[in-house]
């Protein structure tokens, strides 16, 4: 059968949002017309790819495994219609890609000083999928925090962050200035086992609310700061280690005076 690429990505905002309205309102669709293109999709492929109920959408083990493929395969197209554009307009780009809560922004402007020439795409990271993007052509490198599939990666180490629990503002350790795992005893950890969730923003608020403490890079918990949370400094806590990281096969001169210069930046 020929894949369908528009029900793809109305597949793609369902299994994301877990949540039909929500994903017609991402796609600008009516949710009615999001629920019978979803089900003609899952005629096309023979298969159910949800379950549905009167509160949540989840994904049976066959959308599980579209989601993972579907977000590959989208980002391919993607990427190769840009490339295609690009091309026919001769314009040289390099796309450097970012995990939350790391600044890339000095490294780009150091790099732009030598290559003004060259036009940066900045790419977003989601916390629990960094390395895809360099693996689909979405980013030619990024600043990554392990851990992460380096499988076919080249990485240069550029340092060291602390990790923090990030705590309810109404938790009574949350007035303590640092903490150690033996404080953490006892308390319910928010982790993608128990719950998986689809952003930052969601995790964060599913803290808020009470269903854990996370526990996480200090530098993320800083960068979406907001006053029902308070980060605490876990003193014992082994560091997360920042990395650039790119194809260990490339050889485009920009991105590898990108990544001698950003090297330099970020280390310093």
């Amino acid at each position: 059968m020929d894949l369908d690429l528009r029900k793809l990505r109305y597949f793609v905002a369902v299994a994301e949002h877990r949540h039909f309205g929500r994903a017609a309102e991402q796609l600008y669709i009516a949710q009615p017309v999001l629920s019978r293109q979803i089900r003609a999709f899952e005629r096309e492929l023979g298969c159910a790819l949800l379950t549905r109920t009167t509160r949540s959408v989840e994904l049976t083990a066959a959308g599980e495994r579209l989601h993972e493929e579907a977000r590959r395969v989208l980002a391919t197209v993607d990427g190769a219609v840009r490339r295609v554009h690009e091309a026919d307009r001769g314009v040289a780009r390099l796309a450097v890609a970012f995990a939350p809560g790391l600044h890339v922004s000095e490294a780009v402007r150091a790099f732009t000083a030598v290559h003004p020439g060259v036009e940066i795409d900045l790419v977003p990271l989601r916390w629990y999928d960094q390395h895809t993007p360099l693996r689909d052509g979405r980013a030619h490198v990024g600043f990554l925090r392990r851990p992460f599939d380096d499988t076919g990666l080249r990485t240069i180490p550029v340092g060291l962050e602390s990790r923090a629990a990030i705590l309810p503002a109404a938790h009574p350790l949350a007035t303590r200035p640092s903490l150690t795992s033996v404080d953490l005893e006892g308390e319910k950890l928010l982790n993608a086992q128990q719950r998986r969730a689809a952003s930052l923003e969601e995790k964060f608020e599913l803290i808020a609310a009470g269903y854990g403490i996370g526990l996480g890079p200090l530098s993320v918990a800083r960068a979406y700061h907001r006053p029902d949370l308070v980060p605490v400094p876990v003193t014992d806590a082994e560091p997360y280690e920042t990395c650039l990281a790119a194809p260990e096969d490339s050889r485009d001169e920009r991105l590898l005076d990108f990544l001698e210069i950003a090297t330099k930046v970020l280390r310093g």
